[in-house]
């Protein structure tokens, strides 16, 4: 096991290469470590060309992951990253693998897909048919796969190998789509939100890292850390960063007061509230965000820094409410305002 203050540093290091290919987003920069070291997954929703993909591809980059096999668990090769775009017509078995017949051994050998890797992209998931995403999101819960009967691990701390999905959706372009499920949402850690750049200078800095290459920054950066660390690193948050018992009280009653029985004034912004997953996610990134600001307890900050990513999705908000922000905030941004202002009713009920 490592330190916690090694955790911090390589932290520290893996923002300072996110933020030498991607401008500004440092709230998404640092919500996509805390899902990897809390051993969650990732959603990022935003619409086309705000670095989604660049983020995720650049996180692998710096852990020197590339899409050659990168390990070997128990005789199964796993790359180090791949990525796969969600189409209408991809199959389970083009995420997970299949038994193939070989003429010339006359008999079935496995055939395993993009899922046996460090790191798997999934471009759009939501353009994928429903059979194809829970298949996905299966092998994420279970972290594992079964094909022909015999099962494969995804995940092994022995061997270093851990396994990550960071998936992209755009939440605007809505025709042939097949919008994920809350119970299946539920199975990312977070839903980073990613919007268009937040102010003039940061649109310009864009354009001046981008004007004159013709290839990619992110081609450019180097290896900070081994991919083994990931997994020392996930152990040193689990068991080197302390929950005070007034956090976890202070988690328990904000979560219970997403929900409309219980809290009624929330009613005006959900309909559904987060339940008690939600309750041990939200801790669990907070013990990420505490370990990556360099404390070895957790603070009622932490659990502010992470709420909006792990809980957003995890709520169902009031549609009434939703329809009326519309007109000034626009069917992208609506869904988001009262969401925001749900969780900040919230917190304030926990807070007192």
């Amino acid at each position: 096991m490592i330190e916690l203050d090694e955790v911090r540093e390589v932290g520290a290091a893996l923002e300072r290469g996110l933020s030498r290919v991607v401008v500004g987003y440092a709230e998404a920069k640092r919500m996509l470590l805390v899902s990897l070291l809390a051993g969650g997954h990732v959603l990022l929703e935003g619409v086309p060309g705000v670095a989604k993909t660049t983020l995720v591809k650049a996180l692998a980059r710096l852990l020197g992951l590339t899409e050659g096999v990168h390990a070997n668990v128990g005789g199964v090769p796993h790359r180090g990253f791949a990525r796969v775009q969600f189409t209408p017509d991809l199959m389970p078995s083009d995420i997970l693998g299949s038994l193939v017949f070989n003429p010339a051994t006359r008999d079935f050998e496995v055939r395993f897909g993009p899922v046996f890797t460090y790191f798997l992209l999934a471009d759009e998931v939501n353009r994928a048919v429903p059979r194809t995403q829970s298949a996905l999101l299966e092998a994420m819960q279970e972290r594992q796969v079964t094909i022909g009967g015999r099962t494969y691990p995804l995940e092994s701390g022995s061997a270093g190998k851990f396994f990550f999905v960071a998936a992209t959706q755009n939440p605007v372009e809505q025709e042939g789509t097949y919008p994920l499920p809350e119970a299946q949402l539920d199975r990312f850690l977070a839903r980073i939100v990613v919007e268009y750049p937040a102010t003039i200078e940061e649109e310009r800095r864009i354009y001046e890292l981008h004007m004159k290459r013709l290839t990619e920054p992110l081609e450019d950066l180097e290896k900070v850390a081994e991919p083994g660390w990931v997994v020392l690193a996930r152990e040193a948050v689990a068991a080197g960063v302390e929950v005070p018992e007034e956090v976890v009280a202070y988690a328990a009653k904000l979560v219970r007061a997403t929900r409309p029985p219980v809290f009624p004034p929330i009613a005006e912004y959900f309909e559904l509230g987060a339940s008690p997953r939600a309750g041990i996610a939200l801790i669990r990134a907070a013990k990420a965000h505490a370990a990556l600001r360099g404390s070895s307890v957790v603070e009622e900050v932490d659990a502010k820094a992470v709420l909006f990513p792990v809980l957003n999705h995890r709520v169902v908000p009031n549609l009434e409410k939703v329809v009326e922000e519309e007109p000034s905030q626009g069917r992208f941004g609506a869904r988001y305002k009262v969401i925001r202002e749900g969780l900040a009713l919230a917190e304030r009920v926990a807070s007192q």
